[in-house]
């Protein structure tokens, strides 16, 4: 499967932006789905994940009640809403998906075995 990001860019803090992954080559209804970001610098870190049908979700606690991920499976596009940005958000946002069927595992980066290239997200203070 191929993953494609889009809707990166740059934001003043406190703004909005959504990004989107759009999928290819292959149905992802049946999986998991994930946002990572890597700053620079710093290591590649979970943000967000999603369960095959939309039903449950998992954040990192940084962005918990400020991100939301979503999905559209006639799509084969996951979502990704940033509300109330701050200069810490900024970043390369990659979706992945995961053969894992464990929630548990969803924020480790190994269980993810198709990445995207990345889309760059920065928030100016």
């Amino acid at each position: 499967v191929q993953l494609v990001e889009s809707g990166g860019g740059l934001v003043q803090a406190g703004g909005s932006l959504r990004l989107s992954c759009a999928a290819s080559g292959r149905t992802i209804a049946s999986f998991p789905m994930g946002w990572f970001r890597q700053a620079p610098g710093k290591e590649r870190e979970f943000v967000a994940a999603i369960s095959w049908s939309g039903a449950s979700t998992y954040y990192a606690d940084s962005v918990k009640g400020r991100f939301t991920i979503s999905r559209d499976n006639a799509k084969n596009t996951v979502y990704l809403k940033m509300n109330s940005l701050n200069a810490e958000d900024t970043a390369v946002y990659y979706c992945a998906k995961t053969y894992s069927g464990y929630s548990s595992s969803w924020s480790t980066r190994g269980v993810y075995d198709s990445w995207g290239q990345g889309t760059q997200v920065t928030v100016s203070s």
